[in-house]
């Protein structure tokens, strides 16, 4: 049997950056060749980062993409690699060129490209007509496809296996959900099997924006049985050797018979496998457990939102809430205790028992904690207000004052000191408006933008767990959700209970059931009407809102898109 040494490198290249990005694919590429690898395999679009979104419309930063592809070209030696990049050639294609001695081979073209969730490669991109050609490398014939080449049941892999090919390798931008790992191998269990042979899935690790990259690149052999994974969420160069049957008896035996295509021309690059060393054992990395995935996912994002937008530093509001606490906890996991500040802005409705909440948190992580008490521009504003508002009653309004005072402070400390400030909403809140636009909307990054309330807590309960006490602490779990804006504020006052509002938010916002088919599915006719409502007339806020990772089936922003104007209920 037949040996090919493949590296998958997965790596946090950062969108744009394509200096950045050809030094980390020539680092890795190093990685490989020194661990006697015979081909090196990126990422898809891994010389621009992905998604570039509409940085592809402007023509001269194409044509600095290729050049970059020129420049990685021009470093590769006997070992084949195998990068991401955008091709302009009659039209623009996500592409996959193929390097070998100095130059590129070959580029194959993506042919289905997807146009659904978060993806707009319709957009931007062509798509490839053609399967071939194959590459021999080390002997093997490889087939080349990117991404959802190989999520679609009748992609081009199909026509590379029925044409020769022997080994295929799919390159990937494929961003996490909760479970996404878990589907991703299926399917490339199913894929491998139908076809017989071994497949080779290298996808990108980091934060871009709302999406996060958690990497997990794996090999599965040609029965669709699990051969080698990468680690989630960190740069890893995984190297595997593969074992590469003649699929011919497979297909003989195969009860849903044999397709007959032509062969696909080959690409004659290295007949031989380049490294005669032992071969290496193969390395399966465990999977995070759901919670502990969803934590990594948060961090990666916050991590790389901050650092790659020119910040090193984060300031966060402290309540002595729960949200407020585990963007503190995930601010000081991501970036360092020594670069997270918590300020506690106490107004006169602000509990004793919250200001030591903060307080405790602050000096459990060990970062930065003042205090900077708003009653004196509460005040302020209210007499400024007074003859305006003379003759109306409190509401809201009042309220809501407090909220905007504190987004001006923290700015206020932006400002000054260059600290990203990190908005503490979750999911639910955002979902049925029961934010303060220019208030604690107000920031650079909504880490919690999509997670669900009582994740939140579910969250907090697992980092405690990893810490081995309460980090976090438990009287922050265990008091009644407060926005203390008024005297004995509960969320529950204004909101159903968690335990009733995060299922129907679920099938209202991330499966786009009716309000109908939620009265039918069991919840009160009287909340659907309220929630739904709720959610709907909030669309302006969320759009005006900073962006946020995305760790559920569908966040709000991108991946999610009502028109704000909308008169259907």
């Amino acid at each position: 049997m037949r040996r090919i040494r493949v590296a998958a490198a997965q790596l946090n290249v950062c969108v744009g950056d394509l200096d950045g990005n050809v030094d980390l694919i020539l680092d890795a590429y190093r990685t490989g060749v020194e661990a006697g690898a015979d081909v090196v395999v990126f990422s898809e679009l891994t010389i621009t980062g992905y998604p570039p979104e509409d940085l592809l419309l402007k023509p001269a930063f194409v044509r600095e993409a290729e050049d970059a592809v020129a420049r990685v070209a021009a470093e590769i030696g006997d070992v084949v690699a195998i990068v991401g990049y955008p091709d302009s050639v009659h039209d623009l294609h996500n592409a996959a060129a193929i390097l070998h001695r100095g130059e590129m081979v070959g580029s194959y073209h993506k042919q289905v490209l997807p146009n659904y969730s978060v993806f707009d490669e319709q957009r931007y991109f062509v798509p490839g007509i053609d399967a071939g050609p194959l590459y021999e490398i080390a002997g093997v014939r490889v087939g080349v496809t990117v991404c959802e080449d190989i999520w679609s049941p009748v992609g081009p892999y199909a026509d590379q296996a029925a044409g020769g090919a022997e080994l295929l390798v799919n390159i990937n931008g494929s961003p996490f959900r909760s479970g996404k790992q878990q589907i991703r191998e299926s399917l490339l269990e199913t894929r491998a099997a139908d076809v017989s042979i071994p497949v080779v899935y290298v996808n990108q690790v980091g934060g871009q924006d709302e999406l996060v990259f958690d990497g997990g690149s794996v090999v599965v052999d040609e029965t669709g049985a699990l051969v080698a994974r990468a680690k989630q969420f960190e740069s890893d160069v995984l190297v595997v050797d593969i074992e590469v049957p003649l699929p011919y008896r497979a297909r003989l035996l195969d009860p849903r018979g044999r397709r007959h295509e032509e062969t696909l021309p080959v690409v004659e690059l290295t007949p031989e496998p380049s490294s005669l060393l032992p071969p290496v054992e193969s390395r399966i990395e465990d999977l995070s457990d759901p919670l502990g995935e969803t934590w990594q996912a948060l961090v990666t994002a916050t991590r790389d939102y901050t650092l790659k937008n020119g910040f090193s530093e984060a300031i966060i509001a402290l309540s002595g809430g729960v949200d407020s606490s585990i963007v503190a906890a995930l601010a000081a996991d991501a970036l360092g205790s020594e670069h997270v500040h918590g300020v506690s802005m106490p107004s006169r409705y602000s509990s004793d028992g919250s200001r030591d909440d903060a307080a405790k948190l602050a000096a459990n992580f060990g970062f930065d904690f003042r205090t900077i008490a708003i009653e004196e521009a509460h005040s302020a504003f209210l007499s400024m207000l007074a003859e305006s508002f003379d003759g109306t009653e409190p509401d809201t309004t009042e309220e809501n004052l407090q909220s905007r005072i504190r987004g001006v402070m923290l700015m206020a400390l932006s400002n000054k000191f260059g600290w990203m400030v990190l908005t503490t909403g979750n999911k639910s809140e955002s979902a049925v408006g029961y934010t303060t636009l220019y208030g604690d909307t107000a920031g650079g990054y909504a880490v919690i933008k999509d997670v669900p309330k009582l994740l939140v807590y579910e969250l907090c309960q697992w980092r405690n767990g990893q810490a081995g006490f309460d980090v976090i602490p438990d009287s922050v779990l265990d008091k009644a959700p407060s926005a203390e804006l008024r005297p004995d504020q509960r969320d529950d006052q204004s909101l159903p209970p968690y335990s009733q509002l995060d299922p129907l938010l679920e099938a209202y916002v991330e499966h786009d059931r009716t309000a109908a088919e939620l009265v039918a599915m069991g919840f009160d006719e009287a909340v659907v009407a309220r929630i739904t409502r709720l959610v709907d007339i909030s669309e302006y806020k969320r759009r005006q809102s900073p962006p946020g990772p995305k760790v559920s089936g569908k966040a709000f922003g991108k991946d999610r898109r009502l028109p704000i104007t909308n008169k259907y209920r």
